[in-house]
């Protein structure tokens, strides 16, 4: 019987994680759009680059107030030192990200930071990050301008 209840659980979850976005959209449409947004997986808009992905959830990075962005870093992919004017907090939301801290580049000295983790960087530290075999999905939040400053080469 046991098992039975399981299966019947097993094939519901798959019959419910089939619904398409339009059955979502039509539910989200009930509520008051003045007492709440939300925005889809599928209408979330992503912009590549040569080593991450990236989207904004809320606000502006580039002007001064409160931002929300997801970062994806593509495997084998890093930054170099930098740090930030403004703290930023980030939650690890899968894979694992790669961090160190310093304004010399020493990738050996990489550490494992995984899915759950919450970090915060700290305004004017340097430090640098990435992924290594696998993509490592963060979001990011924290008052913008959103810039960086590269350490000087040593």
């Amino acid at each position: 019987m046991l098992r039975f209840r399981l299966a019947l659980a097993a094939l519901l979850l798959v019959g419910l994680s089939g619904l398409s976005s339009h059955v979502s959209a039509r539910a989200i449409g009930q509520l008051n759009a003045k007492a709440i947004t939300i925005t889809l997986p599928a209408d979330i808009k992503w912009t590549k680059g040569p080593t991450s992905e990236r989207a904004i959830l809320y606000g502006d990075p580039s002007k001064p107030g409160y931002y929300v962005v997801l970062q994806k870093w593509l495997p084998h992919n890093n930054s170099r030192p930098h740090k930030h004017p403004n703290d930023r907090y980030i939650q690890v939301l899968s894979g694992t990200w790669w961090v160190q801290t310093g304004a010399n580049y020493d990738p050996a000295g990489f550490k494992p930071v995984p899915a759950g983790s919450f970090v915060v960087h700290t305004a004017n530290e340097f430090h640098y990050d990435g992924a290594k075999n696998e993509p490592a999905l963060l979001q990011i939040s924290g008052m913008g301008p959103d810039t960086s400053t590269q350490a000087e080469a040593r």
